[in-house]
């Protein structure tokens, strides 16, 4: 019975080191019958130049002990000690060192066997064959623990994506780290875009590719089908992809995963040679599947996100009022798909003793603070219908954040607009500032204030100021102004400057403050300007 070649004793490129050409002749002639391919060196320094050839490197070294430069045993250690060749297994040969001490000394100075001449060549192919079998073993070993290592790093890339963008981008250069090969990857985004990106090669940048990397019939008819989790298919066709200068694909393997039914997949496309073996498909089955997790994760963030944002828009005014004598305008940005929602918020109503406008923001980036946020617009809602003045509205403001565990520390700015008395009543809760500019242009911040709601501190009696036609006031939340390495004092400097040569219409002033100070996306902005006829 013949028993199959196994992996490990298939051929391999083998290095004779001899300085005489009959055993060259004897040694390689028994290699090259046996399936090897061989490289002769007749000295030490030509084989230690063969030993590092990057273009040709062999597998196995067989040196002489008595060599005309340097012993077999000085080349042993130079190829141990350098690291381009340093796992290269060595073969001692000799007729004359022959002894139990010169074999020994060649096995502690690096050696992997030692055969003694002459050699019968049965004995020297079952040598080098176990040789080989070893150093094979030891390289897959290596090699699995190097990618399974770009395999860690690149999940942990994956789940730290915070687009579909850049979610494609590093699947498609890991899985080239990881195979090292080229590779494509096409997901849908969580609004439904097909993206795709495309590493050339190991190392290299993945773009976006200007042609798909699979097509809609490859997904139709692969052996995933609709099912939930991951599987590879080795397809040929002819179609054509990024980085292939228009030719065709030829034959790729294709790994397609989904982690929730009804969604599109992802997939991950790589050139069939470069997944062999089993545990090359399984690390590509496992990159699909990580990727098609971290994208289910973005669907599910942005999902989520949608509807509390749709119920932190719910707690605001559907509409402002339009009270005689007074021109309102709003702006409400809320802070981008990859923050969490704020408590910002603002208020305008129509009370008995005039019109009440105020902007606060609850502490705190979360569902729970848009729902506290909730209750204090509404609250401050009702106790302004009730007549309250801002002072004593903040007092009762107190206590509708005191039944919440833990408490919330929120900023509140009022302004009531009392036409009778002819005067703007401001209570400020450490809030930001308002702005004022009257008809004669002049501006300035209102800088009075009183302390936190939340503290439950006694809050002081508002400011009067004078109620002029021609006056403009404007209320903002932190998120407007306030950024990262930026002094608060000076972007309330800022805040003001904007304001003093701003345009007269509310709807104009939110436009320019808005442009003036761009959303940076962290913190939920609201404007809330005013104008006196």
């Amino acid at each position: 019975m013949t028993i199959p070649r196994q992996p490990d004793e298939k051929p391999a490129l083998i290095l004779l080191v001899d300085d005489n050409p009959t055993n060259r002749y004897v040694l390689g002639t028994t290699l090259r019958r046996a399936g090897h391919q061989v490289v002769e060196a007749a000295d030490g320094q030509e084989g230690l130049a063969r030993a590092a050839d990057p273009e040709a490197p062999p597998e196995v070294v067989l040196v002489d002990v008595r060599l005309p430069d340097m012993t077999g045993f000085e080349v042993c250690e130079q190829i141990k000690v350098d690291p381009r060749t340093a796992s290269l297994p060595v073969i001692h040969v000799s007729a004359s060192a022959i002894s139990a001490s010169d074999r020994t000394q060649g096995l502690n100075r690096g050696a992997d066997a030692y055969l003694t001449e002459p050699i019968a060549p049965g004995e020297l192919l079952a040598t080098v064959t176990a040789t080989l079998r070893y150093t094979r073993a030891r390289r897959r070993a290596e090699t699995l623990a190097q990618r399974l290592g770009l395999l860690n790093r690149t999940t942990l890339g994956l789940y730290s994506a915070m687009s579909a963008t850049a979610l494609a981008r590093t699947a498609a250069e890991g899985t080239a780290a990881v195979l090292g090969c080229a590779a494509a990857v096409v997901l849908s985004d969580p609004e439904g875009r097909t993206i795709q990106h495309a590493a050339p090669a190991p190392g290299q940048p993945a773009d976006r590719g200007p042609a798909p990397a699979v097509p809609a019939e490859i997904f139709e008819r692969h052996v995933l089908g609709a099912a939930v989790g991951a599987a590879v298919e080795t397809v040929a066709d002819s179609w054509t992809a990024p980085h292939t200068g228009g030719q065709p694909h030829g034959t790729r393997a294709i790994a397609l995963a989904r982690t929730k039914p009804g969604r599109p997949p992802a997939a991950v496309v790589v050139p069939a040679d470069a997944v062999p073996t089993p545990a090359d498909t399984d690390l590509l089955t496992q990159l699909a599947h990580a990727t098609a997790l971290a994208l289910e994760a973005l669907r599910s963030y942005d999902e989520e996100h949608a509807l509390a944002l749709k119920l932190q828009r719910s707690f605001l005014p559907e509409a402002l009022p339009s009270p005689e004598g007074i021109d309102l305008a709003v702006r409400y940005d809320p802070a981008s798909r990859h923050a969490e929602i704020g408590g910002d918020f603002y208020e305008a109503v129509r009370t008995p003793d005039g019109l009440v406008l105020a902007v606060g923001d609850v502490a705190g980036h979360s569902l729970e603070a848009a729902m506290v946020m909730g209750q204090v617009r509404h609250a401050l809602r009702a106790y302004a219908l009730d007549g309250h003045a801002p002072d004593q509205i903040q007092v009762r403001l107190e206590k509708v954040l005191a039944i919440n565990e833990p408490v919330r520390a929120a900023t509140l700015c009022i302004i009531q607009v009392d036409r009778t008395a002819g005067v703007l009543r401001v209570s400020n809760a450490g809030h930001i500032p308002p702005v004022f500019r009257d008809s004669d242009g002049r501006t300035w911040l209102h800088h009075e204030h009183g302390p936190l709601l939340g503290m439950d501190l006694p809050h002081p009696p508002p400011a009067e100021v004078p109620l002029t036609p021609g006056t403009e006031f404007v209320l903002v939340t932190d998120g407007l102004i306030e950024r990262r390495g930026v002094d608060l004092d000076k972007a309330l400097v800022s805040l003001r400057e904007a304001v003093a040569c701003g345009p007269a219409s509310p709807e104009a002033m939110c436009e320019a403050l808005m442009t003036a100070f761009p959303p940076d996306g962290k913190d939920d902005v609201a404007i809330l300007a005013a104008r006196l006829r």
